[in-house]
């Protein structure tokens, strides 16, 4: 039985990049993927395109993760997006920025990503084995032994686990690595949803299916405390809501809803005016429509699809005509532009969210190698770690920089 210098479970991002670091400073690599052919989820990301990193300064990075954003730091440095881009840019292809600093291939293909992965994978001699899933993993005398099921038995004498986390599950992330990491001791941080789209209490959402709302601001309220969203977009789906500005939240918001029921969800529609110039814009609205119905003056003030559930959630006549409108209805209306209200009452679960929070403690992995600190030449890389950040490119060069890190370190 063939013994490798480093074995690497998991042919996701941080798998891949694993195995391409240690196999460039001359070690023998065994790349494990359960599936047929590595980087699955790669495909699925950035709607198919591959929103591969992001073209925003390391510091921007660590905030993006929160507390475990210090952590990353040694990673982040030692493979930057930079770094990643050359490292694209080396296979032949080129990357471009687009809004938000969201950095994609030219091609707008998923699937050139992971045939440049690929490529280096096959020009540093890495062996791929597909259709094999690492059972157990056992250690001593200086050796991990792993059961391959089916495909046999493999040693080696460092192991990086890059299995993934929870989420999309047809992509092969089933929780494997937790089970493997338990057994050696690790402690597992409760699992959640992140990235995922949230469930409100409202039926009416059903009626709104599909609609994007742009240029709006969310404030999430719960108890005396409020979680504010930049400005950005947000669309209805027939069981509550979602769009970037809602996932980018929502591991916040899973976590608040551990302690509350429901959370109050408003929309402020007009962000960009006060509640004075939303009077002025309403009253010339108003005088300009005239004997028109209230329901057709304000197709110039939101999607008609709105404007129902609009009108009745400020308790204003749809057919009143517009020289009609009391001065109680306008500021009623002003008031639900505002704070257009929705219940959120959970979420999506885990596996059918973009990203998975929690997962092995930061606690008990040391930084500056990706090393575990419990078990001597044991690794760990990618959304495997507790820690998940809001979309743009930031998770991805989470596992690219991690996956780099602790393919060097197990090399080393």
């Amino acid at each position: 039985m063939k013994c490798y210098d480093v074995a690497v479970i998991g042919g996701g991002a941080a798998g891949t990049m694993a195995a391409i670091r240690a196999s460039q400073l001359k070690k023998s690599v065994l790349l494990v993927e359960r599936n047929d052919a590595i980087g699955r989820k790669i495909l699925l990301t950035g709607k198919g395109r591959c929103n591969v990193t992001n073209a925003a300064p390391i510091d921007t990075f660590i905030e993006k993760f929160g507390r475990h954003g210090r952590f990353l730091r040694t990673a982040f440095t030692a493979f930057s997006n930079d770094d990643l881009i050359d490292l694209f840019r080396s296979t032949g292809l080129e990357m471009k920025i687009e809004r938000q600093g969201r950095v994609f291939p030219v091609t707008d293909r998923s699937r050139s990503v992971i045939e440049a992965l690929k490529k280096r994978l096959e020009e540093n001699g890495v062996e791929v084995l597909c259709n094999a899933r690492a059972g157990n993993i056992s250690a001593g005398d200086g050796l991990f032994r792993i059961d391959l099921g089916e495909a046999g038995k493999a040693t080696a004498k460092k192991v990086i686990l890059a299995t993934g986390g929870a989420s999309y599950k047809e992509t092969g992330s089933t929780g494997d690595g937790f089970s493997i990491a338990g057994r050696f001791g690790h402690r597992i941080e409760p699992l959640k949803p992140a990235l995922v789209p949230l469930v409100t209490k409202e039926r009416w959402v059903k009626e709104l299916q599909g609609l994007s709302l742009e240029n709006i601001r969310l404030t999430f309220r719960f108890g005396n405390n409020k979680i504010v969203s930049d400005i950005g977009e947000f669309i209805f789906t027939h069981f509550g809501v979602s769009g970037p500005l809602v996932l980018d939240l929502s591991g916040d918001i899973v976590t608040v809803l551990d302690g509350h029921k429901e959370i109050m969800l408003f929309i402020d529609l007009k962000p960009g005016l006060t509640a004075e110039q939303l009077e002025k814009r309403l009253l010339n609205e108003f005088k300009a429509g005239g004997s028109a119905r209230l329901k057709s003056i304000m197709k110039g003030l939101m999607p008609q699809r709105l404007i129902t559930v609009f009108l009745d959630l400020s308790g204003a006549d749809p057919d009143r005509k517009g020289s009609r409108v009391t001065q109680d209805e306008r500021r009623a209306m002003i008031r639900t532009f505002k704070a257009f209200p929705l219940t959120v009452t959970g979420s999506l679960p885990i596996e059918e969210a973009m990203v998975t929070g929690g997962g092995i403690s930061t606690k008990e992995i040391d930084p500056r190698t990706m090393g575990s600190r419990i078990v001597p030449g044991l690794y760990f890389a990618g959304e495997i770690i507790e820690g998940a950040a809001s979309s743009g490119g930031y998770n991805l060069q989470q596992a690219f920089s991690t996956g780099y890190l602790a393919g060097e370190s197990a090399a080393r």
